[in-house]
């Protein structure tokens, strides 16, 4: 009878992994295939904050620490890149990787600054380091173009640049950045540097007893939550070719940034993808059906934060997980049951 059940409920557990590996394909697929290049722009952007919050995951869902400042690290990313391609000609798919190296330089900064900090102190300190950095560039007239911004030379098709006149192209490259920071996260959740950063999450006082270097795992998570977010700036610069301050620097995007995954499921794999998928699409929902309204998008984002806190603190994927697993052990003591009359019988 045990064996019965047994095999009953793996199979029960694998048929939904099947079932989401085929609709994650076909969901990555479906936008190629339809061709609607105003919907293949949604699914770029959805995709882009995806990887966003994937990235911010790391130190604000794993970690535990709660930053909405990452927009610093963006704006880095965004202005590098775009700097070294408009002055010096390098292409951005070079420039990503200084933008990247420059944030993570900028996060130790920071980390060094501001990380013996908790809680609401700690978000506050990275808003205001967004808000320095946004600053100071919209006075660099000279050097980045003051609140002006920064236009990218158009190439038009021109992939070694980072260009290219269709969307499909954007679109597969926010495809292979999201995998890959879908690979980074998992890889992380299941190793030991991801078990101290829980550690560090759930008591950082009973890690630091434990004798987990507390500074240095929040130092290296923060190193590579600000790389991951500067490769979305260079991203975004060549998606829209203009950047400005209050564009890439903005307080605004830092925020957004942390509800995507704070709704999805911080600290989870797949939680700031289910974040994504149903903010950015539902964010241009609310904006048709309001004829452009200023600000609907901020209302949607509050709202959809009120309800997920009210009734599932850590987030929809928490919530996905805990009908299911209800739903398995439902379907367990019905085949338990089953087996137990079969056996009465004979």
């Amino acid at each position: 009878m045990n064996t019965q059940v047994t095999s009953s409920s793996s199979a029960s557990s694998s048929k939904p992994r099947g079932v989401l590996a085929v609709l994650l394909v076909g969901a990555a697929l479906a936008p190629l295939v339809g061709g609607n290049q105003y919907l293949l722009s949604i699914a770029v952007m959805t995709l882009l904050y995806a990887y966003l919050a994937l990235s911010w995951n790391i130190l604000g869902g794993i970690a535990g620490q709660l930053s909405l400042g990452h927009a610093a690290y963006f704006g880095i990313g965004a202005y590098t890149s775009t700097w070294l391609f408009v002055n010096l000609g390098w292409s951005p798919w070079f420039g990503m990787w200084v933008g990247a190296a420059l944030a993570m330089v900028a996060a130790v900064i920071v980390g060094l600054s501001c990380m013996h900090l908790r809680g609401a102190y700690f978000a506050l300190a990275t808003i205001a380091t967004a808000m320095v950095l946004k600053t100071l560039v919209e006075n660099a007239d000279a050097l980045l173009g003051g609140p002006r911004g920064m236009e990218v030379t158009l190439l038009r098709d021109a992939p070694l640049q980072f260009q290219h006149t269709r969307k499909e192209f954007y679109y597969v490259v926010a495809l292979v950045f999201t995998a890959a920071a879908l690979l980074v996260n998992r890889a992380i959740l299941r190793s030991r540097f991801g078990y101290y950063l829980a550690a560090v999450r759930n008591d950082q006082d009973a890690a630091l007893a434990l004798g987990v270097p507390v500074m240095r795992y929040k130092l290296a998570a923060a190193m590579l939550s600000a790389g991951l977010t500067a490769i979305g700036g260079t991203f975004y610069a060549q998606l829209v070719l203009y950047i400005s301050p209050d564009k890439v620097f903005g307080a605004n995007l830092g925020v957004v940034i942390a509800v995507v995954c704070i709704i999805g499921g911080r600290g989870t794999l797949w939680g700031p993808l289910v974040g994504a998928l149903l903010l950015l699409p539902g964010e241009e929902l609310a904006r048709a059906l309001s004829g452009g309204m200023v600000g609907v998008d901020m209302m949607l984002y509050g709202l959809l934060l009120m309800l997920v806190i009210r009734w599932e603190p850590r987030g929809l994927w928490a919530l996905w997980l805990g009908w299911r697993e209800r739903r398995s052990s439902t379907r367990a003591t019905d085949a338990a049951r089953r087996a137990g009359m079969k056996e009465a019988t004979r």
